[in-house]
C-alpha cells in the first residue's frame, strides 16, 4: 500500500485509462481513495490500484501490467471478477470498432516467442507439465482441457466434455476400422473415446511427458493399448497413412508461420478419401494474443483468424466443408473451470503460492471475458480432399440423435440421449 497521495498526473492518467477503455460501468480507484468512473449506483465493480508502480506499468503494456498487478495483489477487483472484466472488454470492443485496435510500446520492441521444435517443447513444458495433480483439481474426470459442448445448457462439465467428443466424431463420420491421427492429444481422453465408442484405431502425438504418461497408463487400464498409440513427439514427426486427421486445442500453439508446414503434413499422411477437423481458439481479426497471457500462461500462443487458418487448406487443395463457432460454449466451460478452481484454491495454494492462485484465477476469469466480449472465438473447421463426393448434403446426421435413434455407426447416440435425460433431471449449478 502506497503511503503518499497520488500526484496530479497519476489522477489524470487514471481518468485517461477509464476513457481509453471505453468508459465501462466500473469504478477505477487509486491508493489514496481518488476515484473515476460512471455513477456508483450503476457500477458493476471497482478496480483499485494500490501502488504507484501498478499504475506506471500500464504505460509499457496495459495487458501485461494489469495482469501482473492483479497477480501480485497490487491491483484489487471488487465485484464478480468475470463480470467486471467482461464489462471492460465489451467497452473496449465498442471503442475499437470506431478507432481500430490499440498497440502498446512493448508490441513494437519485444520479440514474441517462436515455434521451432525447441521453442514448442519449452512452451508445452511451461503450461502442461505443471503437474497432473494440479489439473485434476478442477478439470473434469477425463482431464479434457478444451472447450466443451453444451447440447443442453444444464449439462455438467463431465456431460458437456463427452458431448464435445461425440460432436466431433459425428462430424468426422467415424466408423469402425478407420485409422485416425490426432495431433496434440492432451491427457488422451478423446483418443480413448474414439477407440472405445467408434471402433477406430488412433495414433496420438503430444510433447508433454506428464500427459503422455497419464494417457498410456489409462489406455492400459481400460484395455485399449492395442488400439491407441500415444507418441511423445512433435506433430511434425507424424508418419503413416490415416483416414482421419483431427486436432483439438493444438493449433493455438502451432504458430501461423507453421501453417503451410502443417497443411503439407496433413496432405502427406491423409489417405485419398481422407477427412479432418481442427478445433481451435481463434479470432475474428488477426492480431497477437495479449502480452500477459503469452508471458505467464501460454508462451508462443497464437489464436488464428479464419483467413489465417485457410493457409493450412488452400495451398494443398483441401475443401472446407463446415465451420462452426462455439464461442459461448467456451465461456460456459471456463465458468465451470473457475467454479471448480475456486472451490479447490486452498489445495492449489499448498501446491504453489498465493501469487500463482491469483494468476490462474485471473487467467480463467479473463478468458471468460474474452469469449463473452467476442475478443476470442472457438472454431471447428471440418475439411476433406476436394475430389471426395461422398459427403452428406445436409447436417441432419450430426444433430438428429437429439430427436431419436439414428443410424450412426457407434453406440454413442444412445449414451448422448441418456446424458440429455440426466441433464434434464439435474438442476443447473448456478452458471
Amino acid at each position: 500500500m502506497a503511503d503518499r497521495g497520488a500526484y496530479r498526473w497519476e489522477r489524470e492518467f487514471l481518468k485517461r485509462i477509464w476513457i481509453g477503455v471505453g468508459g465501462p460501468p466500473v469504478r477505477l480507484a487509486l491508493w489514496d481513495g481518488f476515484e473515476v468512473g460512471g455513477p456508483q449506483e450503476s457500477s458493476l465493480g471497482r478496480i483499485e490500484f494500490r501502488s504507484p508502480a501498478a499504475l506506471r506499468r500500464l504505460l509499457w503494456d496495459a495487458s501485461l501490467g494489469f495482469g501482473e498487478g492483479f497477480s501480485s495483489g497490487e491491483i484489487v477487483i471488487q465485484g464478480e471478477l468475470p463480470g467486471v472484466l467482461t464489462s471492460v472488454m465489451q467497452a473496449m470492443r465498442r471503442l475499437e470498432r470506431e478507432r481500430g485496435p490499440s498497440w502498446s510500446l512493448r508490441d513494437w520492441l519485444v520479440r514474441r516467442k517462436g515455434h521451432s521444435l525447441a521453442e514448442s517443447k519449452s512452451s508445452v513444458y511451461h503450461h502442461y507439465d505443471l503437474g497432473n495433480d494440479f489439473y485434476r483439481l478442477w478439470l473434469d474426470e477425463q482431464l479434457a482441457y478444451t472447450c466443451a459442448y453444451y447440447e443442453d445448457p444444464r449439462f455438467t462439465l463431465e456431460q458437456a466434455q463427452v458431448a464435445k467428443f461425440d460432436h466431433i466424431c459425428r462430424k468426422l463420420r467415424l466408423k469402425a476400422g478407420d485409422v485416425v491421427a490426432e495431433a496434440g492429444c492432451g491427457w488422451g481422453g478423446f483418443a480413448l473415446h474414439m477407440a472405445r465408442e467408434y471402433g477406430v484405431r488412433v495414433r496420438a502425438y503430444n510433447l508433454s511427458k506428464e500427459q503422455i504418461a497419464f494417457a498410456r497408463q489409462r489406455a492400459q487400464r481400460e484395455g485399449l493399448a492395442d488400439r491407441v498409440e500415444f507418441v511423445e513427439d512433435d506433430y511434425r514427426s507424424m508418419t503413416g497413412k490415416f483416414d482421419v486427421f483431427v486436432s483439438v486445442g493444438m493449433l493455438e500453439h502451432v504458430g501461423v508461420d507453421q501453417y503451410y508446414t502443417l497443411g503439407r503434413l496433413i496432405d502427406r499422411v491423409l489417405s485419398d478419401g481422407g477427412r479432418g477437423l481442427i478445433h481451435t481458439i481463434g479470432r475474428n481479426v488477426a492480431r497477437p494474443l495479449d502480452a500477459w497471457t503469452t508471458k505467464h500462461i501460454f508462451p508462443g500462443a497464437e489464436p488464428p483468424s479464419l483467413s489465417q487458418m485457410l493457409q493450412i487448406f488452400e495451398p494443398h487443395g483441401f475443401s472446407v466443408l463446415d465451420v462452426e463457432n462455439l464461442r459461448m460454449h467456451y465461456a460456459q466451460t471456463l465458468r465451470h473451470w473457475l467454479q471448480r478452481f475456486d472451490a479447490r484454491a486452498g489445495e492449489v495454494l499448498r501446491m504453489f503460492d498465493e501469487r500463482f492462485v491469483r494468476m490462474w484465477r485471473f487467467y480463467l476469469a479473463a478468458s471468460i471475458a474474452a469469449f463473452e466480449s467476442g475478443y476470442l472465438q472457438l472454431f471447428q473447421v471440418h475439411f476433406n480432399r476436394a475430389e471426395c463426393n461422398d459427403v452428406p448434403w445436409t447436417r441432419a446426421d450430426i444433430y438428429e440423435h437429439l430427436a431419436g435413434p439414428s443410424g450412426a455407426a457407434s453406440k454413442s447416440d444412445g449414451l448422448l440421449r441418456s446424458r440429455l435425460t440426466a441433464a434434464q433431471e439435474t438442476p443447473r449449478n448456478g452458471y
